[in-house]
């Protein structure tokens, strides 16, 4: 049987990609390549030495996705396909609703037609909106403050009103706090395109002299310095609690959602005074005025994934940079030749 992984060539989905393969899964990948490279599915080959079956394409594209469904035994979906950068979808809500609210609900319904009903959501902390208390709880109230999470949370609401609405759905709402770092090898990691809207590709372009100094956000929070506190968890780590909801869901029923974090949070400053010390390398960074809708402190409370999945968060801060630094330094213009 067939994973089928959509946006498998993007940067969390290459890496769940590798994964699955060492797991010895079949994976058929979906992607359209608009922020994404096919290069990163080749080195995702190489370092596994196994083949994974690569489809150029779109998931709004219906006639499409029935072929897939019709050509392979696929038996389950990690879903990943999706824009993703909150302040473009500001600029085009309509875009970011089509690609994923209607292309979701366009997977769903090819999925149900051909009686597959695993599926792993690909979702986001920003569903929690500005939390009243940290660290954030699975059944804390959800909101959105932007387009691109709000189209997060309409997709979590049709899967637990499909699941409610038919026992056969199992599905699993992954809400991934910040994905940092690269795979070990230095071969496949974050390769944004035009300026990076995520701090470490940001501050990784900094220190390799593409980019002048980064611009902080605030330093007047009521944090440890003042800057903005995430939570930030290496991509590896993110990518094996795809493997273990995509297990859990043969004996998982409906609907549930689940915080992916570390568990401990790190400020802007704290951050780039740590990439600093992976890369031996000045970040030189400008304090400039806070950004609408940021919040001051984000990060999970993870023992609920803990407790069912059996999965936790095992690398730490100086093992995410030094394998960012590793991607940066070996792939300076990204999967560009």
């Amino acid at each position: 049987m067939t994973v089928l992984v959509t946006g498998g060539a993007g940067y969390i989905g290459s890496h769940t990609v590798l994964e699955l393969l060492q797991a010895e899964q079949n994976v058929l990948v979906l992607d359209n390549f608009s922020n994404s490279s096919s290069e990163s599915l080749k080195r995702v080959k190489e370092l596994t030495n196994k083949t994974v079956t690569l489809i150029e394409g779109d998931i709004r594209d219906k006639a499409l996705l029935e072929t897939l469904f019709t050509q392979h035994s696929i038996d389950s979906v990690i879903h990943f396909a999706g824009l993703k950068a909150v302040g473009e979808s500001t600029e085009i809500p309509l875009d970011y609703y089509e690609n994923n609210v209607w292309g979701t609900i366009n997977l769903l319904q090819v999925m149900k037609q051909f009686n597959v009903f695993k599926f792993v959501f690909s979702s986001s902390a920003t569903v929690y909106g500005d939390p009243q208390t940290v660290p954030i709880k699975e059944n804390f109230p959800l909101s959105a403050t932007n387009p691109y999470g709000r189209s997060k949370l309409m997709v979590e609401d049709i899967c637990r009103d499909l699941a409610a609405s038919d026992s056969n759905w199992k599905i699993a709402l992954l809400r991934y706090f910040n994905p940092v770092g690269a795979h070990e090898s230095g071969r496949i990691g974050e390769d944004p395109n035009g300026i990076p809207n995520n701090l470490l590709p940001f501050i990784a372009q900094v220190a390799i002299g593409k980019r002048e100094a980064l611009a902080v956000f605030g330093d007047d929070y009521d944090t440890v310095d003042g800057t903005g506190v995430r939570d930030y968890i290496h991509v590896v780590d993110l990518a094996n609690g795809h493997l273990k909801a995509l297990a859990h869901l043969a004996k998982q029923n409906g609907c549930v959602a689940y915080s992916l974090g570390t568990g401990k949070g790190y400020s802007v400053l704290e951050m780039v005074k740590a990439f600093e010390k992976a890369s031996d390398r000045p970040v030189p960074y400008k304090i400039v005025a806070r950004r609408p809708g940021d919040i001051a402190c984000c990060y999970a409370d993870a023992s609920f994934a803990k407790e069912v999945l059996s999965w936790t968060a095992t690398r730490n801060l100086e093992q995410m940079m030094k394998d960012s630094w590793r991607w940066q330094s070996n792939n300076p213009e990204g999967y560009k030749k």
